[in-house]
């Protein structure tokens, strides 16, 4: 099978353990781009910090962002697909967020909103301040994250809630199934994360492949967790990270090595460059 595309996770996946990506994860994701195969980051990182690693990288290609909301061309500035949150939806997400003491923050491309900023959104994105400004994203900190909602009428992509308590985490995620037009996902065991209706990476990558009149079949998803499963179900070969979520590797049709052993590049040489 000649394949066309690789759609690649970040953390945990593209990303070592310190958040940086190898020299040789670099050089074969280039050897496929000369291959004429497009090499899409498919995160769920706010689209600013994955354009940030797409350029660090000089990719130059489509990325998916936000577990699925938005799709961009490389440069960030021509969206092919978006899809933001329901105003109705965000405020009973929040209400219910600030009714069970769980940490959250939402974004839309550029800007991180929370009511309390610091050790949890670092944590996250395994990232300090001056990172956050390398990567030209902003951080709004909100006292009544709800007013702000209701009289700026923000567009949000996805909400982000941490919690360590994994009981009161999983309390919390069931509680939200009781909300109309969200979709729930998981890239961390210490985190729940919430789109629209309809929004995820699969979605996104089936989009991007009708635009780019590649068949399913000619894609490669690579990954390590919850949020990668859509993903998987739309591609032709699934390949998990050693590294991964149990779950994820259900749902793989092979596993590659770990994240810290150039998992990507071993996966990308052995089945779709054949070397």
């Amino acid at each position: 099978m000649k394949y066309k595309l690789v759609a690649i996770d970040m953390d945990g996946t593209l990303l070592n353990s310190d958040s940086k990506v190898s020299n040789r994860n670099i050089e074969t994701l280039h050897k496929a781009i000369n291959e004429g195969i497009y090499i899409v980051l498919s995160t769920g990182r706010i689209l600013e910090s994955a354009l940030y690693y797409s350029k660090s990288m000089e990719l130059k290609n489509p990325i998916v962002a936000c577990n699925g909301a938005i799709v961009s061309c490389e440069d960030g500035k021509d969206i092919i697909y978006e899809k933001h949150m329901d105003i109705r939806a965000s405020k009973k997400v929040m209400e219910l967020a600030e009714k069970n003491n769980i940490y959250y923050h939402f974004y839309d491309k550029d800007t991180f909103y929370t009511r309390v900023v610091g050790d949890e959104i670092f944590k996250f994105y395994q990232s300090g301040d001056e990172k956050f400004k390398k990567q030209r994203i902003n951080t709004r900190v909100l006292d009544d994250p709800i007013g702000f909602l209701e009289t700026e009428k923000p567009i949000i992509y996805k909400f982000v809630f941490i919690e360590d308590d994994k009981d009161k985490l999983l309390s919390f995620r069931e509680k939200l199934k009781d909300i109309e037009n969200i979709n729930i996902s998981s890239s961390w065991s210490n985190n729940v994360e919430v789109m629209n209706e309809g929004v995820s990476k699969g979605n996104a990558l089936k989009h991007l492949c009708e635009t780019l009149n590649i068949d399913k079949s000619e894609v490669v998803a690579i990954g390590d967790n919850e949020n990668d499963i859509s993903m998987f179900k739309m591609a032709g070969l699934a390949v998990a990270m050693g590294n991964g979520d149990e779950v994820i590797k259900e749902h793989s049709h092979i596993i590659t090595d770990t994240n810290d052993e150039n998992g990507v590049a071993n996966a990308i040489e052995k089945y779709v460059l054949k070397m």
